[in-house]
């Protein structure tokens, strides 16, 4: 087996392992229950993109950051994403709001939900584990393209299975449920986080 298509299957293996039970997945489910899935799907994959080209062109750099610092911005950015989703999820006299989320996803256009998707998406994987993981490879195996290609693989594999799932259980779970689960998720990262700062 040749070290490129080593490297493209260990990432891929690993990114697919490390984003399943993460952020990726719950906040692209949120998304999916807001907005079509095409412009949800385009934005967080573009958002992908950009997240391993830079993991790939930094790699050997990403992984000298002291992790105490790391640890702490990455706190902060899973505390602002928890108490966006908590307040959302528990804001009540949204009853209207909540049946037409379930009915269908939100009128607006393709760009909007496309670029929020985006931002969302691009914002939440600075310092995640598989971009760190995507620096580490990249460094180890000195196959930026094919560990690359294996990050951004998996990272559209996931996506794809969240835009799914995001669809198929619209009109089957009440989205503000989605959106206090998704924030008590974002919660225990960053708890995990913060205290990973601490005892770092």
């Amino acid at each position: 087996m040749s070290t490129a298509l080593l490297a493209f299957i260990a990432t891929f293996a690993l990114v697919m392992a490390v984003e399943l039970p993460d952020k990726t997945l719950v906040a692209t489910l949120v998304l999916t229950t807001r907005y079509r899935a095409a412009p949800v799907l385009t934005g967080v994959t573009i958002a992908f993109a950009v997240q391993t080209v830079i993991a790939i062109a930094f790699g050997s750099a990403l992984t000298l950051l002291p992790d105490r610092l790391v640890s702490v911005v990455v706190g902060v950015m899973f505390g602002i994403g928890a108490a966006m989703l908590l307040r959302a999820g528990f804001r009540t006299g949204d009853e209207g709001e909540e049946d037409a989320m379930r009915a269908g996803p939100a009128p607006v256009s393709f760009l909007r939900a496309g670029t929020t998707s985006f931002a969302v998406l691009f914002t939440a994987e600075w310092g995640d584990a598989s971009q760190l993981a995507t620096a580490g490879l990249a460094a180890r195996y000195a196959q930026p393209f094919a560990v690359g290609l294996g990050a951004f693989a998996g990272l559209a594999c996931v996506a794809a299975l969240a835009v799914f799932l995001g669809k198929k259980i619209r009109s089957r779970i009440q989205p503000k449920l989605i959106q206090r689960v998704a924030g008590f998720v974002f919660a225990g990262f960053a708890t995990f986080a913060f205290g990973a700062a601490l005892l770092g």
